[in-house]
């Protein structure tokens, strides 16, 4: 009896401390799929930049050159059409470039919000696509946390660019807004939806959940949200909720922050 009692108080033992090893180790592993996050985001931010700083601004002087040339050939009608057959892949290069960089990181993200970012990026996303929007975006009251902003920028660009990879959907439809303690985000297409067994895996966490799908949970996740996918014959709704006191923490801790470096 004593020796059946010393096992089983030292099993317990041994499964209080793997339980508490487990419990370190992901929240270690959600530490570091965060600031995997972070880095992802500042190098995009980055590369937007560098491409409409550097690169926008080389092809803007070629084309600047090139209309110089075209003056230069207007009695040669051969070589003024060549000239112009460049400057109209200078002009769509210049094109593509911008709308990467936007699509990279929009500077409307940090000038003015989520809600106008929003409103944008719906309206080049039904132009790219074809699929026809419907957007409700109500402005916020106030400016939201920017780590709840890129959140929900993100989960808009991953929603939108699955309802146009695998929904099959001519329609969606986009809601934004604020209730008493939260703002929601609802993404919902009118296309095929999800067979109910890859629905119960993208619940899940598994590696046929996808990259796209964790990294919206993550960035929810580390903001104290949520992610709730539905989906029937209808079609799929992707529904983000950000509580609002995280964001007011937030900025609170950033202004903290702020005034302990001035000390």
């Amino acid at each position: 009896m004593w020796i059946r009692s010393m096992r089983s108080r030292l099993l317990a033992v041994t499964n209080s401390e793997l339980e508490k090893l487990i419990l370190e180790r992901t929240a270690e592993l959600q530490k570091l799929s965060q600031r995997l996050l972070n880095v992802r985001d500042e190098e995009r931010r980055k590369l937007a930049r560098d491409l409409h700083d550097s690169t926008g601004q080389t092809l803007a002087a070629l084309k600047m050159s090139l209309s110089l040339l075209q003056e230069d050939c207007r009695a040669e009608p051969a070589r003024l059409a060549m000239v112009s057959d460049v400057a109209q892949l200078a002009d769509q290069a210049i094109e593509e470039i911008r709308t990467m960089s936007y699509l990279l990181h929009p500077p409307l993200l940090d000038e003015v919000g989520f809600a106008c970012a929003a409103e944008w990026y719906i309206e080049g996303f039904a132009k790219r696509s074809g699929i026809n929007v419907t957007a409700n975006i109500t402005p916020s009251p106030k400016r939201l946390s920017k780590s709840t902003e890129i959140a929900l920028f993100r989960v808009l660009q991953e929603s939108l660019t699955n309802v146009h990879r695998h929904s099959g959907a001519s329609d969606a439809s986009i809601h934004f807004k604020h209730e008493a303690e939260a703002v929601i985000l609802e993404i919902r297409d009118f296309g095929s939806g999800i067979p109910e067994e890859r629905l119960r895996c993208l619940e899940g966490v598994s590696a046929e959940t996808g990259v796209g799908l964790a990294g919206m949970r993550e960035r929810l996740r580390e903001l104290n949200g949520r992610l709730e996918i539905e989906s029937d014959g209808g079609g799929t709704s992707m529904r983000a909720t950000v509580p609002l006191y995280h964001s007011a923490a937030s900025v609170e801790d950033c202004r903290q922050l702020g005034k302990s470096a001035r000390a």
